[in-house]
């Protein structure tokens, strides 16, 4: 009874594995299908009519190469930065001992409830006063500070033993050679959990950079895609538009598949209990 009742989860889990994975399989085969061929045979369910002529038309028609460049290179350095800052506040919180500690943590939860669209008016106005208007510098620096991010590395952190910490502390580590030599390599799996979060959502990132660029050669994927659908009057170009999606979505993919591994360790490492 036991084992029939596992087989008929594990076929409920497939299907929901399916059920989720056809819509990208058929956005990559559709992307590659002729344009008067998408319509023409519905019911189809793998075209075999392939062709490039998509995506050869999208790199023509929109600077979409800009667009990539553009999101990778604020992911990137969003990532990293937002990384570095919530893993060495993180550790603060974790392992230091300072004058309200407490109280600047529960304040840093506080930033967790604000919705981000509350603060995307201020946000503007200062790096207008900034004239960071339309820059890199505008789409990044908002991104570097997360209290989820400051929340997840301070739980890690807490549940990291102290041993390691205090031997290297006795053979004359100061706290930053404690920091980057023994605590951030063992903290690896939350450090990826956070960096695939953190790349997804800058990725992902509509509002912001619509709001605080101006020009063509500043816009990322997310906010060109929009203008490029925008654009479209008698006409909606499906097959135009499914290739510009699988572009947006590649890197996400790669991104989650390069972490998998350390991802779901995180994710799993207090389903045991010791």
């Amino acid at each position: 009874m036991k084992k029939c009742i596992l087989i008929f989860g594990y076929i409920i889990l497939v299907f929901i594995a399916l059920s989720m994975l056809f819509p990208f399989f058929a956005m990559l085969n559709l992307a590659f299908t002729q344009e008067d061929e998408i319509f023409k045979n519905v019911g189809v369910f793998f075209h075999t009519n392939l062709t490039v002529e998509n995506f050869k038309h999208v790199f023509g028609e929109i600077p979409i190469t800009r667009y990539f460049v553009n999101s990778m290179i604020v992911a990137i350095l969003t990532t990293i930065g937002q990384v570095l800052i919530s893993s060495l506040a993180g550790y603060s919180f974790a392992r230091l001992n300072f004058k309200h500690k407490e109280f600047w943590f529960l304040v840093i939860l506080i930033t967790m409830m604000v919705p981000p669209q509350v603060n995307i008016i201020p946000l503007f106005f200062l790096m207008r006063e900034l004239h960071l208007v339309d820059t890199y510098s505008a789409l990044i620096l908002p991104g570097l500070f997360g209290g989820f991010g400051v929340f997840l590395m301070r739980q890690y952190f807490l549940s990291l033993p102290k041993d390691l910490e205090e031997s290297a502390r006795i053979d004359g580590c100061n706290i930053f050679q404690t920091f980057f030599k023994i605590a951030f390599p063992l903290a690896l799996p939350a450090v990826v959990t956070l960096t695939i979060f953190t790349f997804v959502t800058t990725w992902n990132s509509f509002m912001w950079p619509l709001i605080i660029t101006n020009s063509e050669s500043m816009r990322t994927l997310p906010v060109g895609l929009a203008i490029f659908k925008g654009s479209f009057r008698e006409i909606t170009l499906w097959g135009d538009l499914l290739a510009c999606s699988v572009v947006c979505t590649v890197p996400v993919i790669i991104i989650f598949l390069l972490g998998k591994k350390y991802f779901l360790s995180d994710l799993l490492s207090g389903a045991v209990k010791e």
